[in-house]
């Protein structure tokens, strides 16, 4: 009884549940279905797309609310997280798997009424109420119908699994949506669309948005394969590498080149810069969902940047188990000691900035007033992350930190040695951006200007030993720039 009442239950539970979770930049509601499709319902405008999954259960996907500018923006942004998608399907696959044992939860907690029941009645008792029953013939009846009503009113057959319009709309194929004159990526020739929106301008955009996909593939799975070959410098046994990205920006093609070459590398942990995100909301967890996972499996460390203000993109990588530096030393790479501070701008997709809280040479003497007091306690800082770098370098002129690491200009620049108060030599670097970002945009089938990726190298005592720099062109070659050693006096 339990086990049938709990499948019962929890199957009509789970097939009437949904989630909202952020998709492709959207609020979306994710719903499960037993129509092996994966369906998105994209509003009044713009065609419904399905495509095939395997086995009997599927998912509706309603997209919501965006901040999307303009569709055209929208169908780029679409094409930019469709070339690495996975995420976004992690993502869903997660709601769905959450939806499952929450039901599953709620049915096992049903079927345990009667089981319960039956317990607390003991022998004696379901023999006075069976023996009721039976003088009393009216009543099984009435606790059959009960029980019938109860079914009925969880499973609410009445309730059509969709809308009337969408009941008796067609399903075409992309490329017969587009038409023969449009080439289709091979990945895509599984999608359907609905066809009761076939305008012109609408066909332009989906053919743009698939054009982009496939150059963006086409470029970044080659620079994907051409970061295997890379000639990097190799680490000694007792070294710690580690990656150092910076303003992304949110292409998300970007990322799975940056885990190619940390994995040529032999990296073991990754720095965030800051600005993963254009405008810090809530609609750019496409962008940190492909940073999560790309990086799952190594050491991760992160600031926000003047792009990502407001608390959410700080929150959501804390959530995934990055570690938010925020003001205070902890343990860095090799054993070595980290300080990090967010960036205390704020920015929207202009070239303007704004201070919030405290100005940004408060929190340059705030970093230094941290790490010299590290320093005295006897625990040097052996990097100070932050987004912009010259954030750190009062601390570096204070001679209380080995090495500064920041991005935000997007142009690499560095090391460049500082010489501290009392002969301590430190030094400070920027990486460009690793999303190709001209200002605040990222989004297109390549980068918009040269992408930077840096390597930093830790001796066994946690200590920055060198640094290179490696850059992917935008004609998608990569340049390797010499390794640096950074020349830091022992016991200091």
């Amino acid at each position: 009884m339990w086990l049938v009442t709990a499948l019962v239950v929890g199957s009509v539970l789970f097939l009437n549940s949904s989630r909202t979770v952020p998709v492709a930049g959207h609020d979306a509601v994710v719903s499960p279905t037993l129509s092996s499709h994966a369906v998105f319902e994209t509003g009044p405008v713009l065609p419904d797309v399905r495509f095939d999954l395997p086995g009997r259960l599927g998912v509706t996907i309603v997209l919501g609310k965006t901040e999307a500018e303009s569709t055209e923006e929208l169908f780029a942004r679409y094409a930019l997280i469709a070339s690495n998608v996975e995420p976004q399907v992690a993502t869903v696959r997660d709601a769905m798997v959450e939806l499952a044992l929450a039901s599953a939860l709620r049915g096992i907690a049903a079927g345990s009424l009667p089981v319960i029941l039956y317990l607390l009645l003991g022998p004696a008792g379901r023999r006075d109420v069976w023996e009721e029953l039976r003088r009393l013939r009216p009543r099984p009846l009435l606790a059959v119908a009960l029980v019938v009503a109860a079914v009925v009113a969880l499973w609410q057959p009445w309730r059509s699994e969709e809308p009337e319009v969408a009941r008796s709309r067609s399903w075409m194929s992309v490329q017969e949506f587009l038409g023969e004159g449009i080439p289709v990526p091979e990945q895509a020739k599984g999608i359907e669309l609905s066809a009761d929106s076939t305008a012109a301008g609408t066909q332009r955009l989906i053919g743009s948005a698939l054009d982009t996909y496939a150059k963006s593939q086409d470029f970044y799975d080659a620079a994907v394969e051409s970061a295997a070959d890379l000639d990097l410098r190799e680490p000694r046994d007792d070294e710690t590498v580690v990656l150092l990205v910076s303003d992304r920006h949110d292409n998300v093609g970007m990322d799975r080149v940056a885990r190619a070459v940390a994995d040529r590398a032999g990296a073991t942990g990754v720095f965030g810069g800051g600005d993963d995100t254009s405008t810090g909301k809530a609609w750019e967890a496409f962008s940190l969902d492909s940073l999560d996972k790309t990086f799952r499996g190594m050491d991760r460390w992160f600031v926000t940047g003047n792009h990502d203000h407001g608390s959410f993109v700080g929150d959501y990588l804390a959530d995934k188990g990055w570690e938010k530096l925020d003001g205070e030393v902890v343990e860095g790479p090799g054993g070595g000691t980290l300080l990090g501070f967010p960036d205390p701008r704020s920015s929207g997709l202009g070239s303007w900035r704004d201070e919030k809280g405290i100005s940004f040479g408060e929190a340059a003497e705030k970093v230094a007033d941290v790490a010299c007091e590290s320093q005295e306690a006897g625990e040097r800082v052996n990097t100070i992350l932050v987004h912009d770098a010259n954030l750190g370098e009062v601390a570096l002129e204070r001679g209380c930190a080995d090495l500064v690491l920041g991005g935000h200009t997007h142009v690499p620049s560095g090391p460049t040695p500082f010489d501290g108060e009392a002969g301590q030599l430190g030094y400070s670097y920027t990486n460009g951006t690793t999303g190709g970002a001209a200002y605040a945009i990222a989004v297109g089938s390549k980068p918009r200007r040269d992408a930077s990726l840096t390597l930093v190298t830790y001796d066994g005592a946690g200590r920055p030993a060198g640094i290179q720099l490696v850059t992917l062109l935008t004609d998608g070659r990569f340049r390797v720039e010499p390794y640096d050693r950074l020349a830091l006096p022992q016991g200091v």
